[in-house]
């Protein structure tokens, strides 16, 4: 877990600004993205590394985990999501609409598998951060090129932690940050779930995890 709290520490580091908010500021969002990896690096089975854009304002910006919403934690029956809620702590439970769909998902491709076919998804993202405009922090935005730059050094390092079976883009910056780390490695491209794309972006984790 060394390289874990290096990654950590270097998290904890990057300073809010007008545009950006890190979450990892807070030693609670630290201590629940600790906990997260401590449980995924620790599962037997194939490894799956999905990368997105960048955290919500509703999501992992209030829980540290990616593709997490403080809702998810208390609706959705999914081995990983069960074992960490009472680890972790939630100042307050919003509802993310790209969480809740993502491990509904999950859960359902899960009960369609032989359960000697396990597969660990881990999350991440292009840019680790929230970006929003400024001023304005109950709002997404688009991370930038430069912030996606620094986002590939995590990605990278994160990269050769997990030690990934396979790796998957979920939305289109997900996918160009990892072709563009990783050219030599196949990439899944997955449809984002908002905006209408919830039907296809089942039918991409479905193929992944070979549904």
């Amino acid at each position: 877990m060394k390289r874990v709290e290096n990654l950590l520490d270097k998290l904890a580091s990057f300073p809010n600004s007008k545009v950006v908010t890190n979450p990892y500021v807070e030693q609670y969002a630290i201590d629940n993205l600790r906990h997260y990896f401590k449980y995924v690096l620790s599962q037997k089975g194939k490894r799956i590394l999905l990368v997105g854009e960048a955290p919500g304002y509703k999501g992992c910006r209030i829980t540290g985990i990616p593709f997490t919403s403080g809702r998810v934690f208390q609706e959705i029956p999914h081995p990983i999501l069960l074992a960490l809620k009472d680890k972790i702590y939630l100042p307050k439970l919003e509802a993310e609409n790209t969480a809740t769909i993502v491990w509904r998902v999950l859960t359902e491709a899960l009960h369609k598998k032989s359960s000697k076919n396990n597969i660990t998804p881990i999350f991440w993202n292009s840019f680790p951060f929230h970006p929003h405009p400024a001023g304005q922090t109950n709002k997404n935005r688009a991370p930038t090129k430069n912030e996606i730059v620094f986002g590939s050094e995590i990605l990278k390092e994160l990269h050769q932690i997990v030690k990934p079976d396979s790796v998957a883009g979920v939305g289109l910056k997900g996918v160009t940050a990892l072709k563009t780390l990783f050219p030599d490695q196949t990439v899944q491209a997955i449809r984002h779930p908002s905006y209408g794309g919830k039907k296809q972006f089942k039918e991409g984790i479905n193929s992944l995890v070979g549904i």
